[in-house]
């Protein structure tokens, strides 16, 4: 299994400031990245798209360009543990820490599995 983040990925589990966000929400919302550039999807639709960067430290940072994010750089942290991808994005610019979040931090921790090329 090729631990490139390059592909689509449906999240699982998410968490911003300690809360968790709604299983519903989720199944409806996926993220692709690809060729350094990112878009995330509800319910097929693109709500928010920018590019995105890898350093040699295995920190992501997102650049939004359209959406809710224009113009704002997210740094992140990303790791995988067997096939999840877990990202915890750091919503007001600072590069999170740690793989958790709490209350009053503007952390958003995700984790996601690989989607499968469907052949509809």
């Amino acid at each position: 299994m090729s631990h490139s983040l390059e592909g689509r990925w449906q999240p699982v589990y998410a968490e911003l400031d300690g809360e968790e966000a709604p299983k519903m929400m989720l199944d409806r919302m996926e993220i692709e990245l690809t060729g350094g550039e990112y878009a995330v999807r509800f319910g097929g639709v693109t709500a928010d798209q920018g590019t995105y960067t890898l350093d040699a430290e295995g920190h992501l940072t997102l650049a939004g360009m359209i959406g809710p994010n224009a113009g704002k750089t997210i740094p992140s942290i990303y790791k995988f543990t067997g096939d999840t991808l877990s990202i915890c994005y750091g919503l007001d610019g600072t590069r999170p820490r740690k793989f958790a979040t709490q209350g009053g931090e503007q952390l958003y921790l995700v984790n996601y599995m690989r989607k499968v090329a469907s052949s509809e």
